[in-house]
């Protein structure tokens, strides 16, 4: 495997054709029937209420607020129908932290859900909203997650991770769970016979080390546990957040694609990386695919968190299949699990 110094070498390049190109010959090489996978699903947060008050973000209110709100099962249950309606096949639940919400809340809904709509995959709660159900209802970690496997969770996202760094931490999230409860989060629920992807969002002023940081942590955790089915790099996006009064310029086409080109080589160990049109834009996520990308993420039917913070692009199943297929590649629906079985 790639060694930590020879991609910071490739973050210090400037040649990021010749980086794409190497990129692109490991997605060969995992990836060699030349698919390229999408999912129709839905962001669902049930809460913006959030007692962190992350600096990047521009979704959550204060518990409290006029606007802060939590949405009842019924509200709930109608998003899940409307998506099964659309040809959905799972939702992606996140909210903010509620010091309100114990697990019993969380193991009725997720029960319910399950009972009501058993076909929708119920892929739900970042590693801080678990880490957050745990504290306020005096659970352990081991206990928290594997309650909420048994009410109906299946698998686990990987929002939160932004920088696995504690100085970058400290400095955009001070109050969010640290980066190794993050780590901590994500290995437990492998060790409980789950899996859940891993996430990064970058360009909120970290250094090329503290992206080998973050890079460092994620290959540990697979080698050792093999749990992530996918790697899901993006932006920061500054529009509405307090973060962006400080960093002034948001990372540009040539950063991401690098970063994507770097994930793909030194995380050889996770077999999917995710190129994204949600925050990138349609033309840089088809570029993406040359750079490593062997998915492009979901039609994703409603978003709220990252189109709060100015990211404002939109696409449809007929979209994304045209971009992936002038690519030169196949477009194939998958599930959660990154599954390739429909046959479209």
């Amino acid at each position: 495997m790639m060694k930590r110094e020879e991609a910071l070498e490739l973050f210090r390049s400037d040649d990021l054709i010749g980086i794409g190109m190497a990129a692109d010959q490991v997605r060969r090489k995992l990836h060699p029937e030349g698919i390229v996978s999408y999912i129709i699903d839905r962001n669902i947060n049930y809460t913006n209420a959030c007692t962190e008050y992350c600096t990047y973000c521009a979704f959550y209110r204060p518990v409290g607020h006029k606007e802060a709100y939590i949405h009842n099962k019924e509200t709930i249950f109608e998003k899940l129908r409307e998506t099964q309606e659309l040809g959905g096949t799972g939702v992606l639940m996140q909210g903010g932290l509620h010091p309100d919400l114990k697990i019993e809340w969380y193991e009725d809904l997720l029960s319910a859900m399950r009972e009501r709509f058993p076909a929708i995959w119920l892929h739900c709660f970042s590693a801080p909203e678990i880490v957050n159900i745990a504290e306020v209802s005096g659970l352990s970690l081991r206990d928290t997650i594997a309650r909420l496997r048994d009410a109906g969770l299946q698998s686990i996202p990987g929002g939160g991770a932004e920088i696995l760094d504690e100085d970058v931490r400290h400095r955009i999230s001070r109050l969010k769970c640290s980066a190794a409860d993050w780590v901590d989060v994500h290995r437990t629920a492998h060790q409980l016979g789950m899996q859940t992807t891993a996430t990064m969002m970058f360009g909120c002023g970290e250094t090329l080390e503290q992206r080998m940081n973050h890079f460092d942590r994620v290959r540990e955790i697979q080698e050792e546990t093999g749990g992530f089915t996918a790697f899901i790099p993006w932006t920061f996006q500054r529009e509405n957040t307090s973060l962006g009064r400080f960093v002034k310029e948001e990372a540009t086409a040539v950063e991401y694609l690098k970063n994507l080109a770097v994930s793909r080589l030194y995380l050889e160990n996770i077999p999917n990386i995710q190129s994204s049109w949600v925050t990138q834009g349609l033309k840089t996520c088809q570029l993406g695919l040359r750079f490593g990308g062997n998915d492009v993420g979901s039609v994703m039917i409603e978003e709220n968190v990252v189109s709060a913070a100015g990211a404002h692009n939109e696409a449809n199943e007929e979209v994304l299949r045209r971009m992936i297929r002038d690519a030169g590649f196949i477009p194939k629906q998958r599930d959660t699990l990154y599954r390739t079985y429909y046959l479209n």
